[in-house]
């Protein structure tokens, strides 16, 4: 059987709406510019880390892809033989990578979260919710009208920048909160985001639920209110209560108003182990609470996924198509409302479990994930590694972390680089004694340093235990900045907020970005959105 796959028939593919998985092995800097729209991004430095997350089922059928040209798709091939030998059985490349993909007229689309993105839009454009702007919602605040603002966003997004008097409420938490946030019918309720999609995704599913209330969304968010010259706040931690009893009732009664309107469908926990147990369909199972709910007790195997942010960000949890899909809320209200959108989004097997706390024993701590392949390399503990440095023994010291979290602080005299990039980037820095490899936890370092050992089994490396998560908790010394690199830095996009430069430009060509998104998903044809 051929390990490769046309673009002409993964189109068909994706059409036919069999259960696949579409992965891009590319650095998310390379993948933000140009990609498939269904197309989940797992780089193939992070393969190891990431995939069992993604692709719990190994006989699911996986195409990867990188740029390109044919018979030049390294990256992808190295991805099939590493999926491969993680035990994934049902892997092919797709032949000619994106290049292949847009000679065939086949459409890419550029940014992240896109699918997500694009529903918004469309959301947008056929329900038409009430739209408010920046000008008008800070005049109604500086009157004190009766409203208030909820923030769809998770509490590290609404802390950095929020809107002056907002409430952080995320996505799958406003029904469930609402009634107690905004008691009074005649209190008008705006829903805001950073940009458009979590404000159009919020508002209608209180306009969904069917409140008393009016309500409105804060047109393009927080960026727009930046846009129009008013101030953000920052730092700010207000958290929408949760509901008293009699509030929860009106919440249940809303969200059993949504489940009928869009066939929402609830399963048992033994139909739940009987579909863990099938080898035919992957499943995944998403706990939709906040994460001190999941973490105090959660179904074995669940991951914790609030949420609005599966809804906005479904490339990053379901890169299985057609997969079966369980939520899990024990008070029902926020997986019910997730639940509508991944309907309306056009996954076909939603479900609901039923009375989810009271199956199986409970499973207590954060999310357990597995890092597949993973073997332990010799270490070097942080007080080893100082008195190297400063005995001036021969060594180089190389930072896999992320590009982000490098240039906010790393160990004086680490270089960074890319891990897929370090055999040839250590090519012009040979290292003559030691060489030291950490990340941020350590397990990239470890991967990275298997790697190097099979490339030169003469070298001398060692991984710094614990990463640079150790050597920070011993209170050494970080250093800021870029530089230096031993690879270009295009491991991740830089969101238009993250730093100074050109802010206001970036703001606006985002917004617009995500204006055009249906026009180009009309032209690709392969959504199912309805509502």
């Amino acid at each position: 059987m051929s390990r490769e796959i046309s673009a002409v028939a993964l189109k068909q593919l994706i059409l036919a709406r069999q259960e696949h998985a579409i992965i891009d092995v590319r650095e998310q800097g390379i993948y933000f510019d140009s990609h498939l729209l269904w197309a989940s991004n797992c780089p193939l430095s992070r393969l190891e880390i990431d995939i069992d997350a993604l692709l719990p089922r190994r006989s699911v059928p996986v195409i990867v892809y990188d740029t390109g040209p044919a018979g030049r798709e390294f990256a992808a091939r190295k991805a099939r033989h590493r999926l491969e030998a993680l035990g994934y059985t049902d892997v092919h490349v797709l032949s000619g990578g994106t290049a292949a993909w847009k000679d065939a007229g086949f459409e890419l689309f550029s940014g992240l979260n896109v699918p997500s993105k694009t529903f918004g839009e469309y959301l947008l454009q056929q329900r038409k919710p009430p739209e408010i702007l920046a000008g008008e919602l800070n005049a109604r605040l500086t009157r004190e009208d009766d409203l208030v603002v909820l923030d769809s966003r998770p509490m590290d997004e609404y802390h950095a920048m929020s809107i002056p008097s907002a409430v952080d409420v995320p996505g799958a938490e406003l029904v469930y909160r609402v009634f107690q946030i905004a008691p009074d019918p005649q209190t008008d309720v705006v829903v805001n985001c950073a940009g458009r999609t979590r404000s159009i995704v919020g508002a209608m599913s209180l306009i969904n639920a069917g409140i008393p209330n009016r309500v409105m969304l804060l047109k393009d968010g927080t960026m727009g209110w930046h846009l129009a010259g008013l101030e953000l706040d920052h730092g700010k931690s207000l958290i929408g209560p949760a509901p008293s009893s009699d509030n929860f009732k009106k919440a249940c009664r809303a969200a059993d108003r949504v489940a009928e309107k869009f066939g929402v469908s609830y399963i048992d926990h033994k139909k739940l182990q009987d579909w863990s147990a099938a080898e035919n369909r992957t499943l995944y199972m998403f706990d939709v609470r906040t994460r001190e709910e999941y973490e105090s007790g959660h179904v074995p195997g669940s991951r914790h996924a609030p949420g609005g942010q599966l809804v906005q960000t479904t490339d990053e949890y379901i890169a299985a198509h057609n997969a079966r899909i369980v939520l899990i809320d024990d008070q029902m209200v926020r997986a019910v409302m997730t639940a509508s959108w991944l309907l309306q989004m056009g996954h076909r097997d939603v479900y609901v479990l039923q009375e989810p706390l009271l199956g199986p024993e409970l499973e207590q701590g954060a999310e357990r994930r597995r890092t597949l392949g993973y073997e332990e390399h010799e270490t070097i503990d942080p007080g080893e590694l100082k008195a190297v440095m400063q005995s001036g023994e021969p060594m180089v010291l190389v930072d896999l972390a992320c590009s982000r979290n490098f240039r906010a602080g790393h160990i004086p005299g680490a270089m960074w680089c890319i891990r897929q990039r370090l055999e040839g980037a250590l090519t012009l820095h040979q290292p003559v004694g030691l060489l030291v490899l950490t990340s941020e936890d350590g397990r990239l370092a470890h991967l990275a340093a298997k790697d190097m050992e099979k490339s030169d089994d003469r070298q001398i490396i060692r991984v710094l235990n614990g990463g640079n998560q150790a050597w920070q908790a011993m209170g050494l010394d970080l250093v800021d900045g870029m530089e230096p690199c031993l690879s270009d830095v295009d491991d991740i996009w830089e969101r238009p907020y993250d730093n100074q430069t050109g802010q206001e430009e970036r703001m606006q060509n985002y917004l617009e970005w995500e204006v055009q998104l249906m026009v180009q998903a009309e032209r690709d044809g392969t959504c199912n959105f309805r509502c």
